[in-house]
């Protein structure tokens, strides 16, 4: 999958196409370009905690990682020498060698084919970031992208206010070790994913606070009606569409229809976040 990159340059947004390689096993993404890194990094600083902390993986994300390729190689590409819980060190094996040196080559050759397509000019770039967003398949029903418009870190949790359109945020809880493996800061792009299922929707008059980080103020656009759940489509202000599953009993005691004034409510711990690259 190609990634884009955006930058600023005298405020006008500069579009670069870029991409990674990943191996499979299956329906199993194992030599992903950061497992790559980490394999290189293993055999650069023969230690696995020093070569987590070069790819900016936690101690655990790395080890996972390690035992994870080594499961679905069938043989150790990672051999490790005890001496502690953070010490000992780590080599790869003949095999882990090879499919580092054929990884380099294979990433090498593609990124010399995304530099002539670029450089050809027969790629336009307009759309391209929504393009692939579209490409993203996920199981919640509710798809949105923004900018990461601040984080706030606490000791296990993370804040993140994510903007998706003009003076329009939402907030998500997600672990702090998730925020840095995603490398979520300022100005980053992200996807904000919530279950229809995790939104609460409430009527404008109803008069009633609530905990919940979330409160979007709509209209609803559509309600279907099935034989134990309805579902609601409520319109945000910026035109971006927010689905809600309700039970039937709760659409006949709100009296919801198409046209009213609601909420679209739910939890920062309901947003799950993504990035493509």
């Amino acid at each position: 999958m190609s990634d884009i990159k955006s930058t600023s340059a005298n405020e006008t947004p500069a579009i670069e196409l870029t991409g990674s390689i990943a191996f499979r096993t299956g329906e199993q993404n194992w030599g992903s370009q950061r497992r790559m890194a980490l394999l290189g990094a293993i055999a650069q600083e023969g230690s696995i905690s020093a070569a987590a902390r070069k790819v900016g993986l936690s101690y655990k994300a790395a080890w996972d990682a390690v035992d994870t390729m080594n499961n679905l190689a069938g043989e150790p590409l990672v051999m490790r020498t005890t001496g502690g819980r953070h010490g000992g060190g780590a080599t790869l094996s003949e095999r882990a060698v090879e499919l580092l040196n054929l990884f380099d080559r294979l990433n090498r050759e593609h990124q010399r084919f995304l530099a002539q397509l670029a450089h050809s000019g027969s790629v336009p770039t307009h759309n391209l970031e929504l393009i692939q967003h579209i490409m993203i398949q996920t199981s919640a029903r509710n798809n949105l992208s923004g900018t990461v418009a601040s984080v706030k870190h606490g000791a296990v949790n993370d804040e993140i206010i994510l903007n998706i359109a003009p003076g329009l945020d939402i907030v998500a809880n997600i672990t702090s070790e998730s925020a840095r493996s995603l490398d979520l800061e300022p100005g980053r792009r992200a996807l904000a994913f919530i279950k229809a299922s995790s939104i609460i929707v409430g009527k404008s008059d109803d008069g009633i606070k609530l905990s919940a980080r979330n409160q979007l103020a709509g209209r609803i656009s559509e309600v279907k009606e099935g034989a134990v759940n309805a579902e609601a489509r409520i319109e945000l202000p910026s035109g971006q569409v927010l689905v809600a599953v309700l039970t039937m009993e709760s659409l006949s005691k709100l009296a919801l229809k198409a046209g009213d004034e609601v909420y679209a409510i739910f939890k920062a711990s309901s947003v799950m976040l993504g990035v493509t690259d």
